[in-house]
């Protein structure tokens, strides 16, 4: 029981009015800034022009310090990473003038994404996190409206780096995440995890290090999470495998031999005290034949799970609900390398309508419409004709239901910079539009002149795999590849299930669920296959039960981030498919060609 310390009651109450007044003055600025966006962002880019004035970039197209937007949209291309690379090699060569911006580039943030195969760097000066970490303590607060008293508990949440590297010129490169969790205003956090279990670039002694102090802090524990759905569900199968060991740390008091980092060690034992009664307890609860709500069983005070559930993260939110017994599943932030963009205002919302608010001091924002033919993506302004630069619009010009492909304009150097992130606009926060994820705009499928998006593929799987359901069978984790050994090549589906009934599942099961796939694919590949005949009949390969903790392994080993790593919806290197192929169990293909009728399926419906 805690003592009765003379102070401590005033202390306590002196720092819950801080937090409530600092949570008062978060909101007051969400609501001024969503208010008067217009007025905000033309604030913002004649702040950017006008210190960068003198950069490289922006006297290469002529902008001769003009700093009204008007004149910006006129002269500065639209541009995509390609073309600024030439510059980012400069800036990592050590070229230190004022190429890009005018304030020294600090680091790089090494994007998730690829150019040419290599990450993409991204220039970010030293305030740039300032705002990073405005953005943090805004969602914090818009949190703690609806999620009271947090700053009595803990956070349990999954975080890890990767190792940095330094470019030529001598600056570090390294992911978002392994920066900001380096940073000194990190370690004093409210986490279970110590800061030296999270630095621990062993990912299972990190991993391992992390779930421990989870469970030996399970009653402070008011909310879980990870960056990304996939990997809160990755320590929950980490768990599953491991509690025994786990459990006997706790009972005895000791660490597991297996970790072996001194720093890590020391900083478990200053939390690990021998608990049996603790260790009992999760014990039982691993031993039960069911995992289903295993998070509020084993950490019983969380109040809500705080994961990236949009996007291609949207197929583990069955999963995420039967660990954590249907608690709400929160997407708090929206952000990239390239920029910290907004939050969820609403962060109880069902994951199906959350929507992210763009706070308007962030950067400048600019969208590009986005149109879908035959149910592909098509931008309104294609290469060839981005010298139009004014069908770009602004934030406050954005229309309920349109796509958009989001441009923006940072701080740290980059001008009318394609994201690619497709966007749809959802709503209104006062005069500030409200966007909800739909894709990354990139093509994953290609066999002849079809083209296959993310959001498509996983529409697609998820009309299939109804056809399971009758067998209580479930897609935990999928990938896709464009088999070309073959003639005509065709698309091959690799799902990993997790089957709950003994009832074996009939190979015309399978079949069916291939044939739905390419039913829900658009008009271009139906064609190929029951007319042109230039695709190939799609196979669904079945893989064992870990394959893609495997694949995410593997992919860790080449140097992906822990923490930024995602399934990827398509693989292409051959290690990779052959990982997969290795650990298939069974193959089925569609045996009939979809439905293709000529013309667009809406006119054939009005016939």
């Amino acid at each position: 029981m805690e003592k009765n310390i003379p102070g401590r009651e005033e202390n306590k109450k002196s720092t819950d009015c801080s937090i409530a007044e600092d949570n008062k003055s978060a909101l007051q600025f969400i609501e001024e800034v969503t208010t008067n966006v217009d007025e905000v962002q033309k604030r913002v880019v004649a702040e950017i022009l006008s210190r960068n004035a003198n950069v490289e970039y922006l006297q290469r197209h002529n902008l001769n310090g003009h700093t009204d937007r008007e004149t910006f949209k006129k002269v500065i291309p639209v541009i995509t990473y390609e073309d600024i690379q030439p510059d980012i090699n400069r800036i990592a060569d050590g070229d230190k003038s004022p190429i890009l911006c005018s304030q020294p580039i600090s680091e790089f943030l090494t994007s998730s994404g690829t150019s040419g195969g290599e990450r993409k760097l991204m220039p970010i000066i030293e305030e740039d996190f300032g705002r990073r970490s405005q953005l943090y303590s805004l969602m914090i607060s818009v949190v703690s409206q609806s999620v009271g008293d947090l700053e009595k508990g803990k956070g349990m949440y999954f975080m890890f780096v990767k190792s940095e590297t330094k470019t030529p010129g001598g600056l570090l490169a390294r992911p978002v995440l392994t920066s900001i969790f380096k940073r000194p205003h990190f370690h004093n956090s409210n986490y279970t995890s110590p800061i030296e279990t999270i630095l621990c670039l062993d990912s299972y002694q990190s991993m391992y290090s992390q779930m421990l102090c989870g469970l030996c802090q399970n009653k402070q524990v008011l909310r879980v999470g990870a960056v990304f759905a996939s990997a809160f569900i990755r320590a929950m199968r980490f768990l599953e495998k491991h509690w025994s060991l786990l459990c006997n740390d706790i009972r005895t008091g000791t660490i597991n031999a297996q970790i072996t980092h001194l720093s890590v060690r020391e900083s478990v034992m200053k939390i690990l005290k021998p608990n049996p009664e603790l260790a009992d307890f999760i014990d039982a609860e691993c031993r039960k034949s069911s995992w289903q709500g295993i998070v509020t069983r084993l950490w019983p005070n969380t109040k809500y799970v705080d994961v990236v559930v949009t996007g291609t993260m949207s197929q583990y939110i069955p999963t995420l609900e039967y660990y954590s017994s249907n608690l709400p599943l929160v997407s708090t932030t929206y952000a990239s390398s390239e920029c910290s963009f907004g939050i969820n205002l609403n962060p109880l919302c069902k994951p199906s309508e959350v929507s992210y608010t763009l706070i308007p001091t962030m950067g400048y924002f600019e969208f590009l419409p986005i149109h879908r033919i035959n149910n592909e993506v098509k931008n309104s302004i294609s290469m060839s004709e981005l010298q139009e630069q004014q069908q770009l619009v602004d934030l406050v010009d954005v229309k309920i239901g349109q796509e958009y492909e989001l441009v923006v304009t940072t701080y740290s150097g980059l001008y009318r910079y394609r994201v690619g992130d497709v966007l749809r606009v959802a709503g209104y926060k006062n005069n500030a539009p409200q966007f909800t994820f739909v894709c990354r705009e990139n093509v994953i499928l290609s066999i002849d002149s079809d083209k296959t998006d993310e959001a498509e593929l996983q529409n697609a799987v998820k009309n299939a795999v109804s056809d399971l359901m009758p067998f209580d069978a479930h897609v935990t984790e999928y990938t896709s590849y464009a088999d070309i050994t073959t003639i005509p090549g065709h698309y091959v589906l690799f799902l990993e299930l997790r089957v709950n009934s003994s009832t074996p599942i009939p190979p015309s099961v399978f079949e069916n669920c291939c044939l739905n796939i390419e039913e829900s694919l658009n008009s271009v590949y139906r064609q190929g296959r029951a007319s042109d005949k230039s695709i190939g009949p799609l196979e669904i390969r079945i893989v064992e039960t870990g394959t893609f903790d495997k694949l995410m392994d593997y992919c860790i080993s080449l140097g992906a981030s822990i923490n930024q790593y995602k399934t990827p919806r398509c693989v292409k290197l051959t290690p990779l498919v052959e990982l997969l192929n290795s650990r298939v169990v069974s193959s089925h293909f569609s045996q009939t060609c979809p439905n293709w009728i000529p013309g667009d399926k809406q006119w054939n419906n009005m016939n």
